[in-house]
């Protein structure tokens, strides 16, 4: 298996650090915002460099990678997001989403599960990166957990 390499839109995202920013700065910065989160990685380790975040450490489980690769992607001035060393992410659990124009997490529970009203399965499972289930926007990753 090749490294993880997940693809986000680096023009949008919430703000963490500035463009241009130190390299070390803006890892510091983005890692101490993943913790914040804690989406159950422990070690955790992150390294910006040219839109590219770079993710090292142990994640409890399936959900705890996903929750930090995501909660890193959406990150404004993060295109791409490396996670082959973040270790103990076992099998996906979830299938990834591109919010598109005009889509809303109800449109979006109705495509993943046939039923709009579990759109608050996608919110909870979305936490780290949606703090309003009515303000979602496009090219924003999210995760659709299976089930």
């Amino acid at each position: 298996m090749g490294v993880p390499l997940f693809d986000f839109a680096a023009n949008i995202g919430k703000k963490v650090f500035r463009r241009g920013d130190d390299p070390a700065k803006a890892g510091k910065d983005l890692q101490q915002h993943i913790e914040k989160n804690n989406p159950g990685v422990s070690d955790l380790k992150v390294t910006v460099d040219n839109e590219v975040a770079t993710l090292s450490g142990t994640a409890s489980d399936a959900a705890a990678f996903e929750k930090a690769v995501l909660i890193a992607g959406n990150v404004e001035g993060v295109g791409k997001v490396v996670a082959g060393e973040l270790a103990g992410a076992g099998g996906a659990s979830s299938e990834f989403v591109l919010v598109q124009s005009g889509d809303t997490l109800w449109g979006i529970a109705e495509r993943a599960y046939g039923n709009g009203a579990r759109y608050t399965e996608i919110f909870e499972a979305n936490r780290e990166v949606i703090e309003d289930p009515d303000l979602i926007f496009p090219g924003q990753k999210l995760r659709i957990p299976k089930g």
